[in-house]
Parts: structure tokens; sequence; C-alpha cells
């Protein structure tokens, strides 16, 4: 992988493997032939090897999903075997990557607008030609301010991208050659952070555009947490909102109705809706000695702690521990830092979760004193890149996504 060296990986002996397969050493060794099973030498003993555990347990899935096809469909849909090819990210026991880029690496080494043309195109350096200063994008702040009843930022956002796509007729021409696309992606970027924003200027830089719209120009480590974060969020493989973009594409719609369908997506308690829940959470505790009982009194309830926990990644989090180390240097001493601290030592030391890309998102807006509900657009925006690069690669297979349902009712 490019950014850095591999983390460590969990092996298995040749005996483990054959057991856990039901098959031979023999067949053990024809899974290595084939490149079904990555193995190494087992330190100075060259002869003794180690298999990849992550390898094993797929092939063991395969097994299984060959004598049960319907439970393989079943599965595939939660957390199960991938269903679809994508060159985009890569989420392993290493961690997380983009075009092979370690993600952790990019947030504190590049731009933002930098990552978005790797996602879009694989080639970074055709940053500058996407994201032309001259390219030309029109404020709706007027159509919102006729708007009278309260639309939270993401509806109003909503509502902004359907005005656009009537004004970006572009956008309807999904030629792979995808000049007219990446136009319409540069201004749908700026649109997304002018509009989350409250901003004006859509001639900035999507950092810019926050900074201005969010009155945080005096604030030193704005832009590079920003960065940080937007990088962070903007893509993770086939989550639901980026599936859905996805799905949506697959039909030959244009960029804008598939932003608005990822938007509705990304709002799901479930989904990027989370982080709402946690910044009621980082309200709640006015002190460290608060911790505790806020978790506590959620756990009696049956509840779970928000921003806690991730299925992918049952050592933790990377994403929200690189942004939470990067709040923590630059305020250290600040009372929301350590507030959020005690709730993590409490989480892990009572059900052993570690803060995930939720939590650290929530803590961001806090730190820099921007509105409730920050959290989330900065999450938005950032996974706009992401949706975009779905929609790229899924027009460029040319396919419609298209599933069929096991019936299950009467007959």
């Amino acid at each position: 992988m490019k950014g850095g060296p591999m983390k460590s990986t969990h092996y298995l002996t040749a005996a483990e493997v054959a057991e856990a397969l039901k098959v031979s050493p023999t067949t053990v060794y024809a899974y290595v032939s084939r490149g079904l099973l990555r193995s190494e030498p087992a330190g100075a003993n060259n002869r003794a090897r180690l298999y990849n555990a992550e390898d094993v347990q797929k092939l063991v899935e395969r097994k299984t999903y060959r004598r049960d096809p319907a439970k393989a469909t079943s599965d595939a849909m939660h957390w199960g075997m991938p269903i679809l090819s994508s060159e985009l990210t890569l989420i392993d026991e290493t961690g997380i990557y983009y075009r092979g880029y370690d993600v952790t690496q990019l947030a504190t080494s590049w731009s933002f607008e930098r990552v978005a043309a790797l996602l879009w195109t694989g080639e970074p350096d055709k940053e500058t030609s996407i994201f032309s200063p001259n390219q030309s994008a029109k404020s709706y702040h007027e159509q919102l301010k006729q708007i009278t009843y309260e639309l939270t930022p993401l509806q109003k956002l909503q509502i902004v991208l359907t005005l656009a796509a009537a004004d970006d007729l572009a956008a309807y021409d999904l030629d792979p050659q995808l000049n007219n696309i990446l136009r319409s992606g540069a201004r749908i970027l700026r649109l997304v952070a002018a509009t989350l924003a409250d901003s004006y200027d859509l001639g900035l830089t999507s950092i810019e555009i926050l900074r201005q719209g969010w009155g945080q120009q005096n604030l030193p480590h704005f832009p590079s947490l920003l960065n940080a974060a937007l990088i962070l969020s903007a893509d993770h493989e086939l989550n639901t909102s980026a599936f859905t973009a996805r799905v949506v594409a697959s039909a030959a719609t244009p960029l804008y109705q598939v932003i608005i369908a990822g938007l509705a997506a990304l709002q799901g308690f479930k989904h990027g809706g989370n982080t709402l829940l946690v910044e009621e959470l980082l309200y709640e505790v006015s002190s460290p000695e608060r911790a505790y009982q806020a978790v506590a009194s959620r756990l009696q309830r049956g509840g779970h702690i928000p921003g806690f926990g991730h299925q992918l990644y049952p050592s933790g989090d990377p994403r929200g521990a690189l942004l939470l180390r990067l709040i923590a240097q630059a305020y250290a001493t600040t009372p929301s830092v350590q507030h959020a601290n005690a709730i993590v030592q409490t989480v892990e030391q009572t059900i052993h979760k570690k803060p995930n890309l939720d939590f650290s998102l929530a803590l961001l807006a806090r730190v820099l004193q921007l509105p409730r509900g920050s959290a989330l657009a900065i999450f938005a925006l950032g996974r706009t890149v992401g949706w975009i690069a779905h929609a790229i690669e899924q027009y460029k297979t040319g396919q419609l996504i298209r599933p069929r349902a096991t019936y299950t009712g009467p007959r």
C-alpha cells in the first residue's frame, strides 16, 4: 500500500488452518498456490509457514455459501461477502486506503480537493483542472429565504441541489469521458459547502467556504482539522449512503439526484445521523465527573453509547483515533476535550469499545464552537466526494443494479 507500513496481521498455523477448513494439509498448500491463502515464514524457521486468518475466514464463508446460496445472498446485504467490485476504498485489518493510499496519512498531508481528484479519477494531480477557480457556481440563498418553516442544513441542501440541477444541463451528459461529470462534481462540492455553512462566495475551496460561512477566520487550527475531517469522511466502501448513491447512479441518474439520494440515507440515525446523538452526549457531559453518570444512565436504560464501536474495526476505528489525536494536540486544555476524554475512558473501561469517526466529528464541531448539527454537515460534505466517486465508477460500468428478492408471502 502507498503511504506507510502495514500494521500487524493475525496468522494461523497450517494445522489450525486445516482444522478450520476441514481439509488436509495438502489442500492448504493448494490454496496457497492458487492465491487464495497468503502465507509467510514463521520467524527464523523458513520451512514453517503462517497463514493469514482473514483469508481463512473468507474460505470458510465460501464453503458455507456454496452449500447454501440463499444464505450467501441474505448475508451479503448485512456486513457479509462483497457484492460489487470497486477500485475506490479498501478496508482490511491494516487500516483504510483510498486507491492504495493510507487515508490516515492523506488526512494530514493532502488537501481535500486533491483527495477528491484521486477518488474521482485516480489522478490526484488533476486537482487544479477539476477545481478551476473560474468555474461558475450559482448561489441559491435568495430562494431559501422564501421558505418560512424551519429546515435542517441537510434539508436545505436537498432543496438547493434540486434547484441547481435545473441550471446545469451538462450534468445530464453521463459520457464516460467524464469531462462534464467532473465539472458538475466540482460545482456540487462547492454548492454543498456553501449551503451547509450559509456562505455566498462559491469561488473558494471547501475549507475556505466553511471558514468564511462559520466565521472562524481567527482559529488557527480550523483549516487543518477541517481538512483532515473531510478526508477521513470522504468514503467508506459500500456504506448505506454510498450504496444508495450507487444504485441511483446505475439508473443513469445525474449527479445532483445521486447526491440528494445519498443525503437522504446519511440522515438516518444508524448512519450519519448518529453524530446528532453524539452531540447530545457531549453537551450532557458538562464536567469529567458527569461522564460516568451519562454512560451509566444510557446503558441501564438499554440504550447504546453513540459514537463508539464499529463492526469493521474490532480494534478501533483508525479514522476516529486519528481525528481525536489531532484535536487533542490542538486543544489539549479545552474543557470539551477533557470532558470527551472522560467519556472515552469510561466507555473503554465499562464496555470496552473505542470511539469512532462519529464521536470525533461531534467533538470537533464542539471545540470549534460550530452550530448544532455541524458534525453531520461536515460528514455530508466529506462523503459527497465519495458519492460522486461511486457514481462515476457506476456510470463506467453501464450496469443497472437490480437484485431479486426471495418471496416469503402467501402464494
